[in-house]
């Protein structure tokens, strides 16, 4: 479960990412209207998620 939801959060962050690098707007920050503490703390959530993806996250063998 806790593998899905970090999954899920960083493939969130990967698009915003994209879509700033992209059309240069940020959702987090911009669409959102969320205030700079609020979405300091989106982003320490989704670093943490890619992070645990990273390290924790691995396919099934034999799939």
């Amino acid at each position: 479960m806790l593998n899905w939801l970090a999954v899920i959060i960083a493939a969130i962050g990967a698009i915003n990412w994209g879509i700033l690098g992209i059309l240069q707007k940020d959702l987090i920050a911009g669409y959102l209207n969320l205030g700079w503490d609020v979405t300091r703390i989106v982003y320490i959530v989704v670093g943490v998620a890619g992070l645990w993806t990273l390290l924790f996250v691995r396919p099934k063998k034999g799939v």
